[in-house]
């Protein structure tokens, strides 16, 4: 039948739904026994009384979200009247206008996933066993359900596009364009919060805070952790899919490694029914973050929070009830506070495992140890108090292992971030470090930088086959000799870097005597002293304008206190590939005194040494260049060739000091 009144017309829809009266009490009882989520929202607070903000939300639902609209658009909001006789036979009236789809339509369809309450009120199903997932992660998917984000290619970029133009009922249509099944209309929903809904800081640190009408954050396009969920599942349910809204606690804005959570929750999220299961997703999170230092919001879409997996959606969320944890078995609540929290980047950069598995973690002698196992390589850094010190990390192709010396006793903070495959790092783990020994004797340079040692990133950028393969060296005499492949077109610098000593920024090339033979460099070391030192290792495509990039470092370590080496002498650019220097290897040469010389140089017509003098060296049987040089009357002592023997022009290739007299 159809009614009429005035130019808004109207048509009423009846569904007529028989149950046996058996069947009707069972319902009902099994409904009584459930948890009432009403009456847990009214016993806790919320993130400062998240629960009063939902329900308020759920308040305005009842009372109609169009209050503040002209009575003509009211009338879009269908009306649902269902009632029951004594003989368990429902009837459901629906009021709706004339031209608009009846909702009875797509409640029959879900017949089957809605359960009724004894007040004849349809609502989704409690989760159960079908839905949980198995505890701990299996590192199958970060996913709830098998996905592939390429499909949602055209999806994603048309609902990031829709503009609101009314209301909320057209906002879902618009939205809905592209959206045909569930998933997709869940995933069009979650795309558009995500990428036009801005977390309000201020508000969700009122304490008494009003809710969010629907109306108020379209306008605002600005809201809190309930108002975001609220939102989600009222669209949702516009487009016909089930959604509820989840309370609890979270490792969020403003947690501290190991804090224990109790009183009000301090936040909320949803869980979606799609494909005869319950699946969890955060749309708060999704859409950014909090600086923790400007308390600024910036949109920065993540993905990891859509569909999550319950095993890894527990580490940073904690519901007001276990079942929507989905997990077998559920986690408690302490089990919650110890466990590790792997932030959210932590698996979108491909990491899967990290041990220590406490966020707690206690030096033993004076150090402690931490390894991440990853799917790929990747490049990790770490910070121990702010500043990159103090630790020796090391890169493996599938993780990395770092080894931390606190400097102090007491409680420290260790980050580890991550690379992956942006130009960024990011924080992927935090750990409490608590140091009750200092092992004075291992004492690392300031300067010696991540990673140590030779892995894959020093293989892709062209140094292979080391000759030594581990990043620490031991020497006894203070010299040590190091070789590695190099490709063709690149070019190898090598700088030494101690805390204490003669070594200044002037010198730190001069302790080291590089040596190129084809597609092999070779690094001769001497320490002015004992102690520890960083060998830092840089190349750079000869082909390429700019800097030489940092690569790795070794840590190189002696104890002999009789080490005294000089520096290496100076070397320039024609110092070609292939030339090796013999003697003399020191850089400084004692005053009056005769001083033999023996190189192999390459591709030269004459060779000479000047100082006071010019004494020529000549080439013997064996390839290499002889002869002497007094430093009687000399500062200073060069090397010189010829290049061409139809030139005059002599090129200098390297430099000697000699004593004060």
């Amino acid at each position: 039948m159809e009614l009429k009144k005035d130019s808004n017309a109207v048509a009423i829809d009846m569904l007529l739904i028989v149950h046996s009266e058996k069947r009707r009490a069972a319902q009902a009882t099994h409904l009584d026994s459930q948890t009432d989520s009403g009456a847990l929202l009214q016993n806790r607070g919320g993130f400062q009384g998240v629960r009063n903000g939902i329900r308020k939300w759920q308040e305005l639902e009842r009372n109609g979200f169009q209050g503040n609209l002209p009575e003509k658009q009211c009338l879009q909001q269908p009306q649902v009247i269902t009632s029951y006789d004594n003989q368990g036979t429902q009837l459901t009236v629906e009021i709706h206008p004339q031209d608009a789809m009846p909702q009875l339509l797509k409640k029959f369809s879900l017949a089957k996933r809605l359960q009724g309450d004894k007040n004849g009120n349809m609502r989704p199903r409690q989760p159960g066993g079908k839905d949980a997932h198995a505890y701990p992660w299996d590192r199958s998917s970060l996913k709830s359900m098998p996905l592939d984000l390429w499909l949602f290619e055209k999806l994603d970029a048309s609902a990031s596009q829709v503009t609101v133009k009314s209301g909320l009922d057209e906002l879902v249509s618009d939205l809905l364009q592209e959206a045909h099944s569930d998933l997709e209309k869940v995933r069009a929903i979650w795309i558009w919060i995500c990428h036009h809904i801005e977390y309000d800081v201020e508000a969700a640190q009122e304490k008494d805070r009003q809710a969010f009408k629907p109306t108020d954050i379209l306008r605002t396009q600005k809201t809190n952790c309930d108002g975001y969920a609220g939102l989600f599942e009222r669209m949702c349910r516009i487009a016909g899919v089930q959604c509820v809204t989840v309370p609890g606690y979270s490792k969020g804005f403003g947690y501290q490694t190991g804090q224990s959570f109790s009183g009000e929750f301090d936040h909320a999220w949803n869980a979606v029914y799609l494909e005869g299961r319950w699946h969890l997703l955060d749309s708060t999170w999704g859409s950014g973050l909090v600086d923790t230092t400007t308390s600024k919001f910036t949109f920065l879409y993540n993905e990891f929070y859509f569909l999550t997996h319950p095993a890894l959606f527990i580490e940073d969320h904690f519901p007001d009830n276990k079942n929507w944890q989905l997990l077998k078995p559920p986690q408690s609540l302490r089990q919650f506070e110890n466990n590790m929290y792997h932030k959210s980047e932590f698996y979108n950069k491909g990491m899967l495992s990290a041990h220590p598995e406490t966020s707690m973690i206690r030096t033993v002698n004076g150090k402690a140890t931490v390894t991440i196992e990853s799917c790929a390589p990747t490049l990790f850094m770490f910070m121990l108090n702010g500043k990159q010190e103090h630790g020796l990390l090391s890169l493996r192709k599938n993780g990395m292992k770092l080894e931390v010396y606190p400097p102090t006793m007491g409680t420290h903070k260790l980050q580890i971030f991550a690379k992956g495959n942006s130009e960024i790092y990011s924080s992927v783990l935090e750990y409490t470090l608590k140091c009750n020994f200092v092992d004075h004797s291992v004492r690392l340079p300031a300067e010696l930088h991540q990673p140590v040692g030779p892995s894959w990133f020093s293989e892709q950028m062209g140094i292979t086959k080391p000759s030594h393969p581990d990043p620490i060296i031991h020497t006894t005499d203070g010299r040590c000799s190091i070789s590695f492949s190099v490709e063709e077109g690149i070019s190898v610098l090598a700088s030494l870097h101690g805390d204490d000593g003669p070594i200044t920024e002037e010198t730190q090339l001069r302790y080291i005597f590089q040596l190129n033979r084809e597609k092999r460099t070779e690094l001769k070391v001497q320490l002015p002293h004992a102690g520890k030192f960083a060998l830092k290792i840089f190349v750079k495509k000869r082909q390429e304008q700019g800097n030489f990039v940092f690569v790795f470092n070794y840590l190189l370590c002696c104890s002999n206190t009789k080490v005294n080496w000089p520096m290496f002498p100076e070397s320039f650019g024609n110092w070609g590939q292939g030339n090796e220097l013999l003697e003399p290897l020191s850089g400084v040469l004692p005053a009056n005194r005769n001083i033999p010389f023996k190189l192999k140089l390459h591709g030269i017509a004459k060779a000479l040494v000047k100082g006071q003098d010019t004494w020529p060296l000549t080439l013997n049987p064996e390839g290499y260049w002889e002869g002497n040089c007094n430093t009687a009357g000399c500062q200073e002592i060069y090397v010189m060739v010829l290049e061409n023997a139809n030139h005059n022009f002599y090129s200098y290739i390297l430099k000697y000091k000699v004593n004060d007299q």
